[in-house]
């Protein structure tokens, strides 16, 4: 049986990590391309990579290039290209720039690698993954943006960071747009099963909500140049092991929603469930009055940042 193909769009330090964990997670054989003045150092990572091999016994092909036809029969591809936040920028500022890279991506995609199932991370990210949508014509199923599987793992973070108990045992989710306007669903949110009220006092919760909500800007900001790439890279890599094994997870991910909690037309992170037909379900929670408000507030923010797009 041949081995799955994973195509990295973008070679930067989002890029080089899914690269890695690519790699050592044996998910296939990857291609990392990024723009010809980039060929030489994405080629070097390729060969540093493939050098690493050795090491830990791993069995798979990694290359870079700057020619889009080899990310040809891709099973897979995952998109950071485009410029980060600087501080001060917010992830709305990025648009006009990355709008333009990634419609060159997507005529690209479309072109080359029809059929595979494409995880979107580059920001704006609910505005870029629906100009991806729009520009590539893909599948609502096939076409993802990595959102609230990141904004989730921040919330059990911080969670397991105040409770100090394991990260592994804490459930929580995310929804709405990828930005300040995101809303966690402390209610819902647990750690063994245990509601997380319980462990929690309500003002140690209401600051671990606003920090969920700014934790990009944090990283940003101590940063001094560029923004996370360490957490983004393995939410991308969760989103696409759960594809190519079949896996069946409920990921928060930004979806296409129609009529999904009374969105139509838009990419906003929903629980998703991914398998091997890409998005196969968008899971409905009931929410309450007060979480309702709070996603239509993010849910009218993702729509005026889209229509800025005028796809």
């Amino acid at each position: 049986m041949s081995r799955k193909k994973i195509s990295l769009i973008g070679g930067g330090q989002i890029g080089q990590i899914l690269a890695l964990i690519s790699a050592q997670k044996e998910l296939g054989d990857v291609v990392i391309l990024d723009i010809p003045d980039f060929e030489g150092p994405v080629q070097g990572k390729a060969l540093d990579l493939m050098e690493m091999r050795p090491l830990e016994g791993l069995d798979v092909n990694i290359k870079g290039t700057s020619n889009y036809a080899d990310i040809a029969d891709s099973d897979v591809i995952i998109i950071t290209a485009g410029v980060p936040r600087k501080p001060g920028m917010s992830r709305d500022d990025l648009l006009d720039i990355n709008l333009k890279i990634i419609s060159h991506v997507a005529e690209n995609v479309k072109k080359y690698a029809p059929n595979a199932f494409v995880i979107v991370v580059s920001n704006p990210l609910d505005a870029i993954v629906y100009a991806f949508y729009k520009v590539s014509g893909f599948a609502k199923n096939k076409i993802i943006g990595m959102a609230g599987a990141l904004d989730s793992s921040r919330f059990k973070a911080f969670i397991a960071m105040e409770t100090g108990y394991s990260t592994q045992d804490v459930s929580c989710l995310v929804l709405g747009g990828h930005g300040d306007t995101m809303v966690p669903l402390t209610r819902l949110a647990t750690v063994g099963g245990v509601p997380v009220a319980e462990l929690l006092d309500a003002e140690t919760l209401a600051a671990i909500e606003k920090r969920t909500r700014m934790a990009g800007g944090e990283i940003v900001k101590l940063l001094g140049n560029g923004s996370a790439f360490f957490s983004p890279a393995q939410s991308a890599i969760e989103m696409a092991e759960s594809f190519l094994m079949d896996k069946k997870r409920i990921i928060p991910c930004a979806g296409l929603c129609e009529g999904e909690y009374g969105i139509n037309g838009l990419f906003i992170g929903v629980p998703c469930v991914i398998g091997a037909g890409g998005i196969e379900k968008i899971i409905e929670v009931e929410l309450n009055d007060d979480e309702k408000a709070a996603l239509k507030v993010t849910a009218d923010h993702v729509a005026a940042v889209v229509a800025e797009t005028k796809l």
